[in-house]
């Protein structure tokens, strides 16, 4: 079939659809109607959206007067795993900036979405390069070390724990370089959870836990998609992008509850959990991060189910023992409408998981890690960046991905928060 028109309006629909409808309808288009705040309005095209989609609607022509924000809050509820590039942009100034988006946007969630037969660690690191190569040529160069080179170079945390799986685990040192100059400063690092399938090793999940687990790569394919979208917004700073790429999987040469892994900056860490793994090989990439000397360092990660259970699945969390770049954060993602919020962490949170053999134990030794783990698997994470934590912001990425279909957002990866960290790149 052929488009449906679909346009925005202030008024309230004909009585025969009812005083509340959402949408109108008629021969060749259909009308949302909008009232409330802002926020208000942003909800309600997007619920439009996923009813346009529950109904069959197969691709639409946006026409006469939206907002980009309009426009962009339709695409995210829109597209589905299914059904992409399915939107006719309303034809102004902001066709260019959301193609851009809606590019970076495919990318992370088709990546998040792929089986995890298809994605693995090298598989995951060989896409981002592909793809960041392909939007800078002349400005991006690769680095990778696999399996044992992790081993010998001491990124323990994240050996160990794809070590396990017959597909070895894979450390992507990506450099976005515009100057060209191999002395330029690096201004952000970015640092991506890259576990392409989380059984939990050992402690090891329910099957209903572990469905959904091609998506504990999420962070990595966020933090990509974010770097991605900056160079299309036309980034001229050097940013250096890190995947900690690993399965989590249980075998004869799985780790194993009660190792000890010595980290490169000597930090002894206990393993009481082999399902809180995320935290272990972000830790080699904070660290790396640190080695730039970046004055921005940004992790993002599906890392707790705690932010989960804090926020919902519509915000991400957002961690920081250096307030005023968290604030930062935090009003760029209102600015780019990604809904994020604070929660706590403090220096005492390095302490909250201790353990008699080691400096610090992965998690403390119950269930989801116990009360505040969200706050606490930050704590863990804050031992491994430079500078007492200044500039870095850690997000716990609650809102990355839904099993099934909400009001507001189709099943799968949302992509939530490409536009947050692509705007602090183009800031920092």
């Amino acid at each position: 079939m052929s488009s449906l028109q679909v346009r925005l309006s202030a008024s309230n629909p004909d009585s025969h659809w009812g005083s509340k409808a959402p949408v109108s309808f008629d021969s060749q288009s259909a009308t949302i109607h909008l009232s409330g705040s802002d926020k208000d309005q942003i909800r309600s095209i997007r619920k439009a959206a996923r009813l346009l989609d529950s109904i069959g609607i197969e691709s639409v022509q946006l026409t006469d007067d939206w907002s980009l924000e309009q426009q962009w809050a339709f695409a995210g509820s829109f597209t589905t795993a299914k059904k992409q590039n399915h939107i006719q942009w309303v034809s102004d100034a902001n066709q260019d900036k959301l193609s851009q988006m809606y590019q970076a946007m495919l990318f992370t969630r088709n990546l998040v979405n792929r089986t995890p037969e298809d994605i693995y660690p090298q598989s995951l690191a060989n896409e981002v390069s592909q793809w960041l190569s392909t939007l800078a040529p002349q400005a991006v160069t690769v680095k990778t070390l696999v399996g044992e080179e992790l081993q010998q170079a001491g990124w323990t945390g994240i050996y160990n724990v794809g070590r396990g799986s017959s597909r070895p685990p894979v450390l992507l040192e990506l450099d976005y370089n515009p100057s060209g100059d191999a002395n330029a400063p690096v201004a952000a690092a970015l640092v991506g959870k890259g576990i392409t399938f989380d059984s939990g090793g050992y402690s090891i999940k329910a099957s209903e836990g572990m469905l959904t687990m091609k998506c504990d790569m999420g962070g990595a394919a966020t933090v990509s998609g974010a770097l991605g979208l900056a160079i299309m917004q036309g980034l001229n700073k050097r940013v250096k992008l890190f995947l900690c790429c690993a399965e989590n999987l249980i075998s004869g040469h799985a780790y194993k509850l009660g190792d000890i892994l010595t980290y490169k900056n000597g930090m002894t860490v206990e393993i009481v959990n082999t399902d809180a793994e995320g935290r272990l090989v972000l830790a080699d990439g904070l660290l790396a991060a640190g080695e730039t000397g970046a004055g921005l360092i940004i992790d993002a990660a599906t890392l707790t189910g705690a932010a989960v259970m804090a926020l919902g699945g519509e915000y991400h969390a957002l961690f920081g023992l250096d307030h005023q770049t968290q604030q930062k954060m935090q009003t760029y993602a209102e600015q780019e409408m990604e809904p994020v919020w604070p929660l706590p962490l403090e220096n005492w949170h390095q302490e909250m998981c201790p353990s008699p053999y080691a400096d610090t134990a992965n998690s403390r030794p119950m269930k989801g890690g116990g009360a505040g783990g969200a706050s606490n698997a930050a704590g863990f994470l804050s031992r491994f960046v430079p500078n007492q934590g200044q500039g870095w912001v850690h997000m716990d990425l609650a809102a990355a991905f839904n099993n099934t279909a909400t009001n507001t957002m189709p099943a799968g990866a949302t992509a939530q928060g490409i536009r947050t960290i692509a705007r602090a790149l183009l800031e920092a």
